[in-house]
């Protein structure tokens, strides 16, 4: 079920780039449910907490109709930003399955050199943080196509 999930975060992230967002597509599922969608749009709204697993929080909250989101697990295409990690530790999130590790994209996208694991061991309530590198690649090319659309070319007699 892991996979099948994460693919379609992986397709969220698609839909984010088409409405000109950052490349991160995320879900929440319960109980076999998918109770929040969320995609990458911060630039678009001009709200810097407006990332992928942030709007699933919000999202899934709306629809479970409660704060605590205890039992439930977010599917993202990249590894959580110290942002969205910390939000889904407050939010009561079990577990998280992210698809592309942070070490495998542009330092761009993270601010500071943090580290998921060595902080979730220091929570009182650790999350359980699943890498499924099989769609590591997947996820990873979209990131790889949309950072080519930001950098203009050199003109042939510079290269």
């Amino acid at each position: 079920m892991d996979r099948r999930y994460l693919k379609n975060a992986i397709e969220l992230s698609k839909e984010s780039i088409a409405i000109g967002g950052f490349p991160v597509g995320a879900l929440i599922v319960f109980n076999g449910k998918i109770t929040g969608k969320g995609l990458s749009n911060g630039k678009q709204l001009k709200d810097a907490t407006s990332h992928a697993e942030i709007v699933a929080i919000r999202e899934a909250s709306q629809i479970l109709n409660r704060r605590d989101l205890t039992g439930t697990i977010i599917y993202s295409s990249l590894e959580p930003c110290l942002m969205c990690f910390s939000a889904s530790y407050w939010a009561g999130v079990s577990r998280i399955v992210y698809a592309c590790s942070k070490d495998k994209v542009s330092k761009q996208h993270y601010e500071g050199l943090h580290n998921l694991e060595e902080l979730n061991q220091k929570n009182n309530r650790p999350i359980e943080l699943v890498h499924l590198s099989e769609l590591e690649g997947e996820a990873l090319a979209i990131i790889e196509n949309w950072e080519k659309t930001l950098i203009p070319e050199l003109p042939a007699s510079n290269q």
